[in-house]
């Protein structure tokens, strides 16, 4: 199988640069990082793909099996880079795609050497001195809305995930990368996504860690950054001036600012 074509692999900006991966989360694809593409291009050897089942990639190549867990997907971001022979890329995950880089960097440690964790969270639900932002109910609800419904689940929660409700533009922009996914294979997204537990995987890592939580964030609330951080030993941590849970999008002068500050000192 063509691994690059089966992502619809990207590579732009600086061809002799050190490399940096930017991976999208649920119901988005590559297009979400356009506005941090420009402030990495002169610098940066910039990689960009799409999940099995999202954007451009190759519908065909969707296996239930394989993505009903992270490492399914943590196994297609290593054969990206090793398509690619990528070796010590920063990798930086949105979301979802945060954990998705910590199963990566663990399963092929010569080819992530750094991770940039953009609204992480390594358990949706709460747990017993964990507050994931959702219970038990809330993911049952969420799960049985997206499976018998994608498209209104679509229309009624990109909004809420994005935030800014001054800017309407932004829940439409999401509303519609959502039902441009493939609904069978957003289903078994969704639930790998808000079903997994990745709290003990945030102890492998070992490589520089910098974590970008929202000061506001529905998906992920204040305090599962920290979480993350005090797991991640060495990591930082910064709190974006930001609401919502795409920053990148929502307030990318600060997303990009936190984000080029930290491969400045990798380098």
């Amino acid at each position: 199988m063509d691994i690059l074509r089966r992502n619809n692999v990207t590579v732009t900006g600086n061809p002799h640069g050190p490399v940096v991966v930017l991976a999208h989360g649920f119901g988005c694809d590559q297009n979400m990082w356009r506005l941090t593409v420009p402030a990495l291009a002169d610098t940066y050897k910039v990689v960009l793909f799409d999940y099995v089942g999202a954007g451009r990639s190759d519908p065909s190549a969707f296996r239930e099996e394989r993505y009903a867990s992270l490492d399914g997907y943590a196994r297609d971001v290593v054969e990206v880079c090793e398509a690619l022979d990528l070796r010590g890329a920063t990798f930086v995950g949105h979301s979802v795609s945060a954990m998705v880089g910590v199963l990566a960097a663990r399963e092929a440690p010569e080819r992530i050497g750094a991770l940039v964790m953009v609204a992480p969270s390594p358990r949706y639900l709460d747990d017993e001195g964990y507050r994931g932002g959702f219970d038990a109910r809330d993911i049952d609800e969420l799960l049985g809305s997206l499976e018998s419904n994608y498209l209104g689940w679509s229309a009624a929660m990109a909004p809420v995930i994005m935030g800014n409700p001054e800017r309407p533009e932004l829940g439409e922009e999401l509303t519609h990368s959502f039902c441009a996914t493939d609904p069978d294979m957003a289903r078994v997204f969704a639930r790998t996504t808000f079903l997994s537990d990745s709290r003990e995987d945030l102890a492998t890592v070992t490589v520089p860690t910098l974590v970008l939580e929202c000061s506001e964030d529905a998906i992920a609330p204040r305090g599962v950054g920290a979480y993350v951080h005090a797991a991640i030993p060495g990591s930082r941590l910064v709190t974006l001036d930001a609401t919502g849970h795409c920053p990148h999008l929502s307030a990318p002068n600060a997303t990009n600012a936190a984000l080029t500050g930290f491969l400045a000192d990798l380098r």
